[in-house]
């Protein structure tokens, strides 16, 4: 319950944050520009709000409302989420938006994505200074990596050390390393101490290497048992730290990652099961294991939940990490790359969205607060909002009504052709985007529930 309130916390702390600069973006410019700001909300106030007030002689009036769902602007004459038509019905005032040039109704328009942009590059350039950039290099990954069955097809080797594409070095492993793989038609290793090359079609699916089980690729961990956990099976078989495991009902276990892999084999036993005897049975297992000076073999029963009760050896005790410190001046350009990164590699994945699996792997509020560490951590937090925050601005820049780029997108239209949308059009497409809009929500959602009951 704690480690869910901690991570319901950062995720609120940093929506907030992102929705009332986004809002403050549009809020900015109008102001600028003379248009009248009714309402400034943090949250959809629908029905009621949480909180508000009105400073005397002024126009806005604002507050935080109780749906979580965004925030707004209630701009004075503009057609937007408040369906506010009658409002549109009345003669044209000088201090509304409709009344503005184009130009600058565009730049009120843009005022949030614009904000939410610059928040993520300023973020990103703050972390770098404060915290530096510490990762461990894939070249220093000494013990290799761990390959599927796919993997293998096109030439690849446990423990094989990963090196770069024909295009540029491999940096940490990250979702960047799958990235690059897909799109790889040469991969530069090191096997059995000798540098060489693989080459791979250049076209591979990003989303079936990652969601794969077990995945494409994945870090070799030794399958070497750091600590007991008392009272476990593993403690009652007489297993100790510093012993490795050796096999697993007679298959070879090279690594931890083969030993998980074998684990999942009997996951799938345990869930078809069908009486209490097939559960005690796939539960059961035959494990040797010791050290140099000794070998033991042991039957044992799992726990429910497939657990033997040890700890292996961290991945971060493995290998020694590297810092990248910067100065002021120097994480600014840092930064802005690194968030550029971020940007170009979500937007590459987006494809991939509008397909079945792409579909399924979409996520709302409980994938999002996920993300968000156990513990609270202020490096990971402000890593997080910025990542939302670059993705704030994307995906609000596209170009569907209801969303600021759907605004933009007839605003340009009105630029070129001198011809402004009727007002029946406009509050139409509203509509259209808004129900799109709610469907996306409601899918991704959905898909949150299934997930955590186990369908997806």
């Amino acid at each position: 319950m704690e480690v869910f309130l901690i991570r319901v916390l950062q995720f609120i702390l940093a929506i907030s944050l992102l929705v009332l600069l986004h809002e403050g973006g549009h809020f900015f410019f109008s102001k600028l520009f003379g248009v009248r700001v009714e309402k400034f909300y943090v949250f959809f106030d629908w029905k009621f709000s949480l909180f508000k007030f009105k400073p005397k002689n002024s126009d806005t009036e604002y507050g935080i409302g109780w749906l979580p769902l965004g925030g707004y602007c209630k701009i004075a004459g503009m057609i937007d989420e408040s369906f506010d038509t009658e409002q549109m019905k009345q003669p044209v005032q000088p201090w509304e938006f409709r009344a503005k040039p184009a130009w600058q109704r565009l730049l009120i328009m843009i005022g949030g994505v614009l904000v939410n942009f610059l928040l993520a590059l300023f973020i990103y350039s703050m972390i770098l200074y404060h915290w530096g950039d510490t990762y461990i290099p894939v070249k220093d990954m000494t013990l290799g990596m761990k390959f599927n069955e796919e993997a293998k097809s096109y030439g690849f080797k446990d423990g094989d050390i990963l090196l770069g594409t024909e295009t540029h070095a491999f940096k940490d492993f990250s979702a960047d390393l799958y990235r690059d793989l897909s799109v790889a038609k040469r991969v530069d290793i090191i096997r059995d101490k000798k540098k060489m090359s693989i080459n791979l079609p250049g076209n591979l699916n990003l989303l079936g290497m990652m969601k794969a089980d077990p995945s494409f690729v994945r870090p070799l961990i030794p399958a070497k048992v750091d600590s007991v956990i008392p009272g476990s099976p593993a403690e009652a078989i007489g297993m100790k730290a510093g012993d490795h495991i050796f096999a697993l009902n007679g298959s070879p276990v090279d690594s931890h990652n083969e030993f998980t892999d074998l684990l999942g084999c009997r996951q799938d036993m345990l869930d078809t099961a069908t009486s209490h005897a097939d559960s005690l049975k796939a539960r059961t297992v035959t494990i040797v294991f010791g050290n140099e000076t000794r070998k033991d073999t042991a039957t044992t029963q799992l726990t429910p939940d497939l657990k033997l009760g040890y700890v292996t050896t961290s991945f971060l005790s493995l290998y020694k990490p590297v810092t990248v410190e910067y100065g002021f001046l120097e994480s600014i350009p840092a930064g802005i790359k690194y968030g550029w990164d971020v940007l170009s590699g979500y937007v590459g994945d987006l494809k991939y969205v509008f397909s079945a699996d792409g579909a399924k792997s979409l996520g709302g509020f409980g994938a999002i607060g996920s993300l968000f560490p156990p513990m609270w951590d202020w490096y990971m937090f402000w890593k997080m909002t910025a990542f939302l925050s670059i993705i704030l601005a994307f995906m609000n820049i596209l170009p569907i009504p209801a969303l600021d780029g759907g605004h933009v997108l007839f605003l340009l239209y009105e630029m070129i052709t001198r011809r402004k949308p009727s007002e029946n059009f406009m509050i139409k497409a509203e509509y259209v985007g808004f129900g799109i809009l709610i469907l996306l929500m409601v899918v991704a959602n959905l898909n949150d529930i299934l997930r955590g009951l186990g369908y997806l």
